[in-house]
């Protein structure tokens, strides 16, 4: 269909809209296009995202009665969350064994009722996937990290290498197996995973097992503290590590053999999770690590972070967009490392690949410009922070020197020609002490209703008084002496100040003179500001080549 041909049925939505609007999981969609021979034909979209003109699908649906009742689908999400409340991930484990044909003694004879009535019109494994979806959804709704979100996933996998046919894929933390069974798709890989929970290592395996993947064995238990896998070398591991986790078992850990790079801090559990994905990479094996974007740059992981740049290690860090982890809006990076075919350290032309993304929306595309990219020689890392932020980088790489520099440059000559303007002409006076004889207190004036207090600081409230003038005085260090308590401390007191008692006309001649002064002192901080950045800039476009002196 043309694009004005989609623009003539109006409003086009996705599967995953026309589920919500009709309270079904979006595989209870696909069946529908399946089943039903009038269900609405793709309005626009491609073959693999296809959408639909939302005044046919809201008129099949009432045809059909869809929405207008609460769903068999939805109906056994809600008798499982009666029943398993936040344990609801053992009550996908108990209904995913009952599609497999598994013993599932634990499973409540009224759900089962629900699973019965819906296996009679859609297969075990669109249930099982629609069942998988929901959970998915409502963790992201929910704001948790139980699984890893949909567009993170969509990014390890963007950013993972190509694998050959035969190759053993594992994830040390794979929690239901969303990151594990997306990764890759040969016919001839192995996938392997360990999770801590055992409910959710559970249904990984029968989901996997529904899903007709033969090659993919789950188990369950920690693999920090018990690693089932100890013998096990990959050619991809892919893993999204508990965040901000301290008990991790540092204690009990601290001699094992894992700590290649260096023993963690407690601080650093995602560091541990790291080496415990390392070492179970085989010679030019890969490692896909989803990391805060803390663990950049934090002091205390600043050893193991050298050490990764160091051997050449790692290959390649990404800063996805905000909003990538649906849980909150903090960034996240993506770390990319390879263990070296032979020994010793990297050579001094390795680089690190920095890729910022930070400025994308985050279903947006993946593929980064030419100026958020910028290859990283492991010589400009290794500093006394290897921080490995790519935004740190890029901004060096792709910033304008000669046109900051250029800009910077007029700005500081103008301020310093306007700097002299701003000095007022004096004159000799009447010598210390000439206008002490005639003065009044502000509290007096305030009396008199001349001055305001309705400002920070005391003004005219008369056209007898010169609001410059009177300001300008009491900045004066006579009166400055006068605020300062006998401890030494400074404390703006103006009740207790006195200024001299002069005519209007000799009011506005010293209030003139006490601006540009004022003036004057703010250009000076502004120009001192001003002075840093050039200065900064000037030094970083010379250290990096953006900017080079005359001949």
């Amino acid at each position: 269909m043309t694009e004005n041909a989609a623009t003539s049925v109006g409003a086009l939505v996705t599967g995953a809209e026309i589920a919500r609007l009709a309270g079904v999981t979006r595989a209870a969609v696909s069946n529908w296009r399946r089943r039903y021979d009038d269900f609405p034909a793709p309005a626009g979209g491609g073959a693999n995202s296809p959408l639909f003109a939302l005044v046919e699908v809201q008129a099949w649906l009432d045809k059909q009665r869809k929405g207008q009742e609460i769903s068999p689908e939805v109906e056994l999400w809600q008798a499982l969350r009666a029943v398993y409340g936040e344990q609801i991930v053992a009550g996908l484990a108990e209904v995913a064994a009952a599609l497999a044909g598994a013993p599932s003694p634990g499973l409540p004879d009224e759900v089962m009722a629900h699973v019965r009535r819906l296996v009679r019109s859609e297969a075990p494994v669109d249930l099982v996937n629609g069942l998988t979806e929901r959970f998915v959804d409502s963790a992201r709704r929910a704001g948790s990290d139980q699984v890893t979100p949909e567009r993170i996933v969509r990014a390890v996998c963007r950013f993972a290498p190509e694998l050959p046919s035969d190759a053993t894929v594992f994830d040390p933390a794979c929690g239901i197996g969303v990151l594990l069974l997306s990764v890759a798709s040969g016919a001839g890989t192995r996938f392997c995973g360990q999770e801590a929970d055992a409910d959710s290592a559970r249904f990984a395996q029968l989901r996997a097992d529904l899903l007709g993947r033969t090659r993919v064995t789950v188990v369950d238990g920690d693999s920090l503290r018990a690693d089932a896998w100890r013998d096990l070398r990959a050619d991809l591991v892919v893993c999204d590590p508990p965040a901000g986790v301290t008990e991790w078992g540092r204690e009990e850990l601290l001699l094992d053999s894992r700590w290649e790079l260096g023993t963690p801090s407690k601080a650093e559990g995602e560091l541990a999770w790291l080496q415990h994905a390392y070492a179970h990479t085989e010679p030019g094996g890969h490692v896909l690590m989803v990391m805060p974007a803390s663990v950049a740059y934090r002091k205390a992981g600043r050893r193991i972070r050298s050490e990764l740049v160091r051997r050449g290690i790692l290959r390649q860090v990404v800063a996805l967009p905000p909003g990538a982890a649906t849980s909150h809006s903090l960034p996240v990076h993506v770390w990319c490392l390879q263990r070296p075919e032979g020994s010793g350290n990297a050579e001094t032309s390795h680089t690190v690949r920095m890729v910022d993304l930070t400025g994308n929306s985050p279903d947006g595309s993946l593929d980064p410009r030419p100026d958020q990219v910028a290859d990283v020689p492991l010589i400009e890392l290794l500093d006394d922070t290897v921080d490995l932020t790519p935004g740190t980088h890029l901004r060096s790489r792709h910033r304008d020197y000669p046109g900051e520099y250029s800009v910077l440059r007029k700005e500081m000559q103008k301020r310093i020609r306007r700097l002299a303007a701003l000095l007022p002409e004096l004159e000799a006076g009447g010598g210390p002490g000439s206008l002490d004889g005639a003065t009044t207190s502000v509290a007096d004036l305030a009396r008199a209703g001349l001055v305001s207090y309705e400002e920070s600081e005391p003004v005219s409230a008369s056209d007898q008084l010169d609001t410059d003038y009177l300001q300008g005085f009491l900045r004066s260090s006579v009166n400055a002496r006068r605020s300062t308590s006998t401890s030494g401390t400074y404390r703006l007191d103006t009740r207790g100040a006195r200024i001299p008692r002069m005519g209007i006309d000799e009011q506005r001649r010293y209030g003139s003179a006490f601006r540009s002064l004022s003036a004057f002192e703010q250009d000076m901080r502004e120009i001192g500001e001003l002075s840093r950045q050039l200065a900064d800039l000037a030094r970083d476009g010379l250290a990096t080549g953006g900017l080079a002196p005359e001949e």
